[in-house]
């Protein structure tokens, strides 16, 4: 995403896309038919077919069919949903494939727009370099494609179009590009707010007076697979600070567990019993706290990450232009 809207790239305008009732809206019949290009094992095939039509258990004990759509929830389901959307994938490789490197300096040149799409299941944002003019116009053909192709449709409303420099939000980061004094601006990916909220909302849960009966060993034990998911997913960021508060955060919420759990104990017998520049258990089970995780930056390799699908050896059909654009 950064290499996109840092120089040279410079990528100004962001359509953010939202599929209305994505999961709930899924054809079945191009599902499977996109499905088939890649598995011919029909057992395969046959399996998913009932996967999709085997009906959801209403609240009131009834069975309700389900003639369209993946079930929610399911682990299949966003792997379905990458493969349905994948009809996007190909109309916007198409686009891009059309015009030869030459042929899009001298569009870049002339104020022609490029673009760009990243997408994962039915997030999906795409990268217009041009003016807003040129995004809403790629948004209406958007629209116009997965109407009539894929039989989906694009949120009027919550579809929004957005500057860079104002910020948007893609799979729990916040991506906004901010100026540096005497150096050109570029992009900074930080945990969206919602991301963080959700993760305090955890840990308040679990720190809760219902937890009280636990032992600190099996607190820990409890928050630290919470806590390492989390920050290992968002420690590709500029998240440092974040983490910094997430960790004084979850340092206040043991406390107050802890004074909940021994209501007749004073503060130094606490601190003497449990205190060990951290809070860790009797038998050294020990937080796994955010502000110790270290940031790395992600490195983009664009088409060279490994993956059989991208191996010519294993998959011939392959295109090479494995981030969509035009």
């Amino acid at each position: 995403m950064r290499h996109f809207i840092n120089p040279p790239a410079c990528y100004e305008w962001v359509i953010e896309g939202d599929v209305e009732n994505c999961f709930g809206s899924i054809h079945h019949g191009l599902l499977l038919a996109e499905l088939g290009r890649r598995v011919t094992d029909k057992r395969v095939l046959a399996l998913v077919r009932q996967f999709l039509g085997a009906g959801i258990m209403t609240e009131q004990g009834s069975l309700a069919a389900t003639p369209s759509g993946t079930p929610q929830g399911a682990i299949l389901s966003p792997l379905l949903a990458n493969i349905a959307l994948s009809v996007l994938d190909r109309h916007f490789q198409a686009a891009w494939a059309a015009r030869t490197k030459n042929q899009r300096v001298r569009d870049r040149a002339k104020g022609r727009p490029s673009y760009r799409m990243i997408r994962y299941a039915d997030d999906f944002v795409v990268l217009v370099r041009g003016t807003k003019a040129h995004a809403q116009a790629l948004k209406e053909q958007t629209a116009e494609f997965m109407r009539e192709q894929m039989r989906l449709t694009l949120s009027p409303e919550k579809t929004q179009i957005t500057h860079v420099d104002d910020g948007f939000d893609l799979l729990g980061f916040r991506i906004v590009r901010r100026p540096r004094p005497g150096h050109a601006p570029v992009a900074y990916s930080f945990p969206s707010k919602r991301a963080l909220r959700e993760v305090m909302h955890r840990i308040k849960e679990l720190t809760g007076r219902t937890t009280t009966n636990l032992s600190l060993e099996a607190l820990i034990h409890v928050l630290n697979p919470v806590l390492r998911g989390w920050t290992n997913y968002h420690r590709h960021g500029a998240s440092k600070r974040c983490f910094a508060y997430l960790s004084h955060y979850l340092w206040w919420r043991v406390v107050r567990w802890l004074r909940k759990k021994y209501p007749r104990l004073t503060w130094k017998q606490i601190t003497r019993r449990y205190w060990q520049r951290t809070w860790d258990g009797v038998n050294g089970a020990r937080l796994a706290w955010p502000a110790e995780v270290a940031i790395t930056r992600y490195r983009y390799r664009g088409y060279r990450i490994p993956s059989p699908w991208s191996d010519p050896r294993t998959n011939p059909n392959h295109q090479t232009a494995a981030v969509a654009g035009a």
